[in-house]
């Protein structure tokens, strides 16, 4: 029954991006000296190295490691879905750059040229290689890790975290309250759901910044809203005003308030009420949660993304134009979205049709379960 129900979410919850948008190549060594791993017809940085590793599971992922010369914090960056390591690619090079951190971005099982199938326990498996990669060949703390997980990525993020004590932060990007609850507003968690967010996010004892787009037509903003009223260390969340789900990292204020956590956080001995002491209090952060209400000015100001000529404050990516929100869609489509995106080709609607079919089953079995507790 497990492994029905593992398949069903599977097919559900990911959709690895087919085909993958890079290659993994071993460069000639009379070419460059090194042998080193490198993806194909991507730009060669003396900073960013392609690596692999396998799982407790068998599982060979591949992932990217960008390194910043005067960095205290490293991020580990769990994609959403519908995307791999060679679309978040220059977007990893530019968070590193301007954060001042090091990054690590991987591929779960079965997405870009990691082997495997995807799937919730190869996901937690995913992230728990990576993080051992880290600790084992850079020398990486947990003290000085930064978990990070866009969407479907908030799912094994929030399982590592709650199996790390001392971990320095967790930056969850229009994170889920559950699998099931993306679909359905139940008000109760089934054996059947994935990614439990919900019941988890209580239990992680480091700092957590949210940050949701109030437009989310894929994940409501009331997810982020509800994970965030769970946190045990809550930081100032960043309700993007008219932000989607693709296009967060757009806006301005994206960038500035990731900057800011992350200045608090390594400044911090301590994390709790000292971090609160340093941006001003709990309730300022519970303004923030109540944003529809009360917008905050630098939002309001910003209904356009990326107007501003403050090139500090600006992400650059080659590749494609970041400014142009339809290649971003296109690209870093998440979760459910494609479903959604293209219901009139036959692939889709035959997907679409077994989704259906499987929840309608799921949504017989709440029904049913429901009568039983009225009984």
């Amino acid at each position: 029954m497990g492994g029905v129900t593992s398949s069903m979410a599977a097919k559900m919850a990911f959709f690895p991006p087919n085909p993958p948008s890079y290659r993994v190549v071993e460069e000639e060594e009379e070419e460059v000296g090194t042998g080193a791993l490198v993806l194909e017809d991507f730009p060669r940085r003396e900073n960013v190295r392609v690596v692999k590793f396998r799982t407790r599971r068998g599982t060979e992922i591949v992932g990217v490691y960008v390194a910043h010369p005067l960095a205290k914090s490293t991020i580990l960056y769990s994609h959403g879905n519908a995307a791999d390591i060679g679309h978040m690619y220059e977007l990893y090079v530019e968070l590193s750059t301007h954060l001042r951190v090091n990054l690590l971005g991987y591929d779960y099982s079965g997405y870009g040229q990691s082997s495997g199938k995807p799937s919730e326990n190869n996901t937690y498996a995913d992230i728990e290689a990576a993080y051992k990669y880290l600790e084992e060949n850079y020398g990486t703390k947990q003290e000085d890790i930064i978990l990070y997980g866009q969407s479907v990525g908030s799912g094994p993020t929030l399982d590592l975290a709650t199996r790390l004590p001392r971990l320095r932060a967790v930056v969850l990007h229009s994170p889920i309250l559950s699998g099931l609850r993306v679909m359905y507003p139940v008000k109760r968690t089934y054996w059947f759901d994935i990614y439990k967010n919900i019941d988890k996010i209580p239990l992680v004892k480091c700092p957590v910044l949210i940050i949701h787009g109030t437009d989310d037509e894929v994940v409501d903003c009331s997810h982020g809203k509800q994970l965030w009223e769970l946190c045990k260390e809550k930081y100032e969340p960043l309700w993007l005003k008219g932000g989607n789900h693709c296009n967060l990292e757009l806006y301005p204020e994206y960038l500035r308030h990731l900057r800011k956590f992350i200045s608090v956080i390594e400044k911090s001995p301590t994390q709790g009420q000292g971090l609160w002491r340093s941006i001003g209090g709990l309730e300022e952060a519970r303004r923030s949660v109540d944003y529809f209400e009360a917008p905050r000015m630098s939002t309001d100001l910003r209904d356009t993304p990326w107007k501003s000529t403050d090139r500090q404050d600006q992400l650059k990516f080659q590749g494609y134009k970041f400014s142009n929100t339809e290649t971003v869609e296109k690209s870093r489509i998440s979760f459910d979205h494609v479903a959604r995106s293209h219901k009139n080709t036959e692939h889709h609607d035959k997907s679409r049709k077994s989704v259906d079919v499987h929840f309608g089953r799921a949504r017989k079995s709440l029904d049913w379960l429901d009568k039983i507790r009225t009984r």
